[in-house]
């Protein structure tokens, strides 16, 4: 993909395209109402329908979106959802989207799941992190869009990333897949309360997580099986609270290859994401999570210690998009074979 210009054209002539037809499911969690925002604006798409994640909900606007998507979020409607889209986003809770999406998928669209219920291939995985999954339908595809984008195109079910996931991949898997890294992989990982999701806890209570920083789930965070698979090796990861409203800052800590230079891992990088509009490369120039908040880029930067064989990793992203709803937005992108840009710039 040639990287040129904003996309003026796509804008321009999107009167003169069909226009795709998306709907969203659970349009009043964090990541869904950064879905409506988004493709309520996109060029190439219309916003059919916005369902909350029950069926029983009383219809209601999202004062946050008023002149950007004046519509009302209405009562989740399977039927519904299936006659006026062709395209499905599912922002729910795993056990839901683990019932719905094959149902969606039986009667012909397509589906991209913001959820965890289909990224994990394993059957004794899936079972101990997302028990409500017992199978994955035909055609899923894991959405991590960099490198992956011939798979995507033809999926019936992308299951976009997590969140911790994709900063940790990005930064790893161009290291990993040249052979540089050596021995173990620590990922610490600081993470905004959105990252919770909007149902309150005790731990996300503003009095108990502001003015603190908290390390939680130490060996027992579902997302340490989803970076593994996709890295093919076993890495540490430990996930803190910060308190921020959105973004995710990851210090990822590896040993090199003996005789690895700085100039070597830059080329790595360098031709790994030559292609890719939402990853930037700050070499020395390590990134802060204001570079990337309410944007769906990954800014990775590092530091190599050639004395003694280590590397230190950071990269950020916004949680909501590029870890939720703007990936699953740059994968509807390819699905329709769109420049990954539109509508995300």
């Amino acid at each position: 993909m040639a990287l040129t210009t904003p996309l003026e054209r796509d804008r321009a002539n999107a009167t003169d395209k069909v226009l795709t037809r998306v709907a969203i499911a659970g349009a009043t969690g964090y990541a869904g109402q950064e879905l409506v925002r988004i493709l309520a604006r996109h060029p190439r798409v219309t916003l059919t329908a916005a369902m909350s994640s029950g069926a029983t909900s009383t219809p209601r606007p999202l004062p946050a979106l008023a002149r950007i998507w004046d519509g009302a979020v209405q009562p989740l409607d399977v039927d519904r959802l299936v006659s006026d889209a062709d395209v499905i986003f599912l922002a729910l809770p795993e056990a839901a989207s683990a019932e719905l999406a094959p149902k969606l998928l039986e009667r012909g669209v397509r589906v991209i799941d913001l959820s965890g219920a289909f990224r994990i291939r394993s059957a004794s995985d899936r079972q101990r992190w997302y028990p409500a999954t017992t199978d994955l339908p035909e055609g899923t595809v894991y959405g991590l869009t960099e490198g992956h984008q011939a798979e995507i195109r033809s999926a019936r079910l992308v299951s976009n990333p997590g969140c911790y996931p994709t900063a940790a991949l990005l930064a790893l898997e161009p290291l990993h897949q040249a052979g540089l890294l050596t021995g173990p992989v620590v990922v610490d990982a600081k993470s905004g309360v959105s990252g919770a999701g909007k149902t309150p806890s005790e731990r996300t209570h503003f009095s108990e997580n502001h003015g603190s920083v908290a390390a939680y789930a130490v060996f027992q965070h579902r997302h340490t099986a989803e970076i593994e698979q996709e890295l093919g090796s076993s890495v540490t990861f430990v996930p803190h609270l910060v308190p921020l409203d959105r973004g995710i800052l990851e210090t990822i800590y590896g040993s090199l290859k003996p005789g690895t230079t700085e100039q070597q891992v830059a080329d790595v990088f360098t031709a790994a994401y030559a292609d890719a509009p939402f990853v930037r490369l700050t070499g020395g120039a390590l990134p802060e999570i204001k570079h990337v908040a309410h944007t769906n880029f990954c800014d990775i930067g590092w530091k190599v210690d050639t004395e003694r064989n280590r590397i230190v990793l950071v990269s950020i992203i916004d949680n909501l998009l590029k870890g939720a709803a703007g990936s699953a937005v740059q994968n509807l992108n390819v699905m329709l074979g769109l420049d990954e840009r539109t509508g995300l710039l």
